[in-house]
């Protein structure tokens, strides 16, 4: 519930870094997600009627799908469409994730790798993969190697679609991701529902369009520019590797970013270019580790600092959370609207 989440980030005390071993005295921020039942009221009244205008993405010419839809939306808060309380979506979503059984106690980081990669597989070339259609569902897509581990999440949910059973799953997995970012401590995201769900395998994306976290800088531009995002949306969405861990049995890579991956905050960009980072030696890819051995980046976490356009602006976010803040709830809120490019989420994104 939103109450609970709020308490939680009030107590939370403390972050460590590894920087010097020393604990840092973490900010603590509220929750502001609003919700209105007089607001929600009125838009269940108005929601067959209502068409609100949508964000254009000036620079490549798509619409991003990020604006009203039929109903109304709340910066952050809920809406109403057909039978679904998103509401009560909301405090369900919340209530699942803290859970001491699975990773550093909360199912938040990989709800956040789940809705990341049912979205970053669109092409703006050809209009096609994206968050709308929620194809992970089905084979080859759900085999793919970048998506190893995520039937967990897509399980994990399961029990929440059935409560709520007027919710497709594209919807239902962006929300989560959303959910979980304010739940852990991060900044109100725009969400807008209207996402509709594939009916077979036939609309899943090709094997590929997700990083390879063994590439460079040259290879990140190539699939974040494919999706159409800019040097500075790309190392915004780069800051969600504070959150979660790395698994063997996955990626094959092993270890978190961050000595506290259930919070989100800026610092993945402290630790990125204010630690010391040498190639780990072991029998796993190449990764590098901290002095401790116990934090990690990828190759293409480092490129981030080597190239010359993206350590700028990975110095500034480290620098200022409110900047990173503001600059990740923008580009997430693209990131899942990707896929619905033709009005208010593509009509509500109808195949």
């Amino acid at each position: 519930m939103a109450s609970r989440a709020f308490s939680r980030l009030l107590t939370r005390s403390a972050r460590t870094t590894a920087l010097g071993g020393a604990p840092n005295v973490a900010k603590t921020r509220a929750n502001t997600t609003s919700f209105n039942p007089a607001v929600l009221t009125q838009a269940r009244g108005v929601a067959s009627h209502a068409r609100g205008a949508y964000s254009r993405n000036e620079k490549w010419g798509v619409g991003v799908g990020v604006g009203l839809g039929v109903g109304l939306a709340l910066f952050g808060g809920a809406l109403a469409h057909d039978d679904v309380d998103y509401l009560a979506v909301r405090a369900a979503i919340a209530d699942m994730l803290e859970d001491q059984r699975h990773d550093d106690g909360s199912w938040g980081p990989i709800l956040v790798r789940l809705a990341w990669h049912a979205s970053g597989t669109f092409d703006v070339n050809t209009l096609t993969g994206g968050s709308n259609g929620a194809t992970m569902r089905f084979p080859p897509e759900c085999k793919h190697g970048a998506n190893a581990g995520l039937g967990l999440a897509r399980d994990r949910l399961e029990a929440i679609k059935r409560r709520f059973p007027g919710i497709s799953y594209a919807d239902l997995w962006t929300l989560a991701g959303v959910v979980a970012i304010e739940e852990m401590g991060g900044p109100k995201i725009k969400w807008t529902p209207g996402r509709t769900d594939a009916k077979g395998p036939e609309a899943c994306p090709p094997d590929g369009r997700l990083p390879d976290a063994s590439q460079g800088a040259s290879h990140v531009r190539d699939i974040f520019y494919r999706m159409g995002f800019s040097d500075r949306e790309i190392v915004a969405l780069a800051g969600a590797h504070v959150l979660g861990r790395c698994h063997t049995d996955r990626s094959g890579y092993s270890g978190p970013w961050v000595n506290s991956p259930t919070t989100f905050s800026n610092d993945y960009f402290v630790q990125l270019s204010q630690n010391r980072w040498t190639p780990k030696r072991w029998d796993g890819p190449f990764q590098y580790e901290d002095p401790t051995g116990q934090l990690m980046m990828l190759p293409a976490d480092m490129a981030l600092m080597e190239d010359d356009k993206f350590r700028p602006i990975v110095l500034e976010y480290a620098e200022n959370e409110e900047v990173f803040f503001r600059d990740f709830s923008a580009a997430f809120a693209r990131l899942i609207s990707l896929g619905c490019t033709k009005g208010p989420l593509h009509d509500f994104c109808t195949f």
